[in-house]
């Protein structure tokens, strides 16, 4: 008893100590996840210095690492295993699409956010500057900005080209998809450059429309058909939808196409005398009928599969003049519907309600 009462400061010390150092490292166990994530790691590297005399290598002091680490211009950064690609990051290649069902020259376009002459000039070969040439299954080349895809000519220099395509010099020079030693800025033959805002004039495929009387929507100075119907110059929609199924109207397409399934009605957009009424091919248009309406507007409506008038009958805006189809360069049901006035084109959507 004695024993204990001498030694008892001893024993209540050494009791205090164990349930300090075990409070420690109960806190420590349970909270390792989030040591983990907010400590920050630190990395010496020691190097190791011989021993004179000796093969033993031993670390350097203590203090002399921790100077090194106080003097070190290193900037420390967290790894990721994973690299962050920015989604807005410039493109500068030529893609590869491919066509599929619904597609036409004005979507595609939209969906790579360029022109849709853009997407033409850099498909001549497939598309020969006809949206309608669209089929199922091409391969299509899709410039990553505005302008032209071109093939380097022998005799070509980077300022003929310039020129030949109203751009400039330096933005072919410094296109980065260009891959151009600037040391020595020279193609070769056979090369496909993009020349960023390049542009130049389309192949039109445009079928004449004639006048009837001395309406003046053609310059044909005789009359192919006499006076007949005389439109009001406000125009209905032709088809039973109001909304488009393929190309809207651009400079490449000089007309709108319409939604209409194979068999659909087709109705004259306003009065007028019908001046053509013409199955075949016809420049591409399939089944064509054309309408004067005797005030320097005339219609047309193409890819038809039936016509149901004939040259110089007169119609009334609403009455059925045909069936929508899918004749001459078309791809897929649907309506091409034009307006002219006085022998130039007009965007439909200025005319239609």
């Amino acid at each position: 008893m004695n024993f204990i009462k001498k030694n008892l400061f001893s024993f209540l010390s050494w009791f205090v100590t164990f349930l300090l150092v075990g409070g420690i490292l109960y806190v420590a166990y349970t909270n390792k996840d989030a040591f983990a994530k907010t400590g920050t790691p630190i990395v010496v590297e020691a190097t190791l210095t011989p021993i004179s005399g000796s093969s033993v290598t031993s670390p350097q002091p203590a203090d002399n690492i921790s100077a090194e680490k106080e003097t070190s211009d290193a900037i420390r950064r967290q790894i990721a295993l994973k690299t962050h690609i920015p989604e807005d990051r410039p493109n500068y290649e030529i893609k590869k699409y491919t066509v599929v069902r619904g597609d036409s020259t004005f979507s595609i376009s939209t969906e790579f956010d360029i022109e849709p002459e853009t997407l033409l000039w850099a498909n001549y070969d497939t598309l020969e500057d006809s949206p309608d040439s669209l089929r199922v299954g091409q391969e299509l080349n899709i410039p990553p900005v505005d302008g032209i895809y071109y093939k380097w000519e022998e005799g070509d220099t980077i300022e003929s080209v310039s020129d030949k395509f109203d751009a400039n010099a330096d933005d072919i020079l410094n296109f980065s998809g260009n891959n151009i030693d600037l040391t020595n800025p020279t193609f070769k033959t056979g090369d496909m450059v993009m020349v960023p805002g390049g542009s130049r004039e389309f192949i039109q495929w445009v079928i004449p429309v004639e006048a009837s009387g001395s309406s003046g929507t053609s310059n044909v100075s005789g009359s192919s058909c006499p006076p007949g119907a005389v439109g009001t110059g406000y125009f209905v929609w032709p088809a039973a939808n109001h909304y488009l199924s393929g190309n809207d109207f651009w400079s490449g397409h000089l007309g709108i196409d319409i939604a209409a399934n194979e068999g659909a009605a087709i109705y004259a957009s306003d009065s007028g005398v019908v001046t053509m009424a013409q199955g075949g091919y016809n420049y591409g248009y399939g089944n064509v009928i054309a309408i004067d309406h005797g005030n320097g507007f005339a219609t047309l409506y193409a890819h038809l599969s039936q016509i149901n008038v004939s040259t110089c009958q007169s119609v009334y805006v609403g009455q059925m003049i045909g069936l929508a189809g899918n004749t001459g360069n078309s791809f897929g049901a649907h309506l091409h519907f034009e307006i002219r006035h006085n022998g130039g084109f007009e965007n439909p959507w200025r005319w239609l309600p």
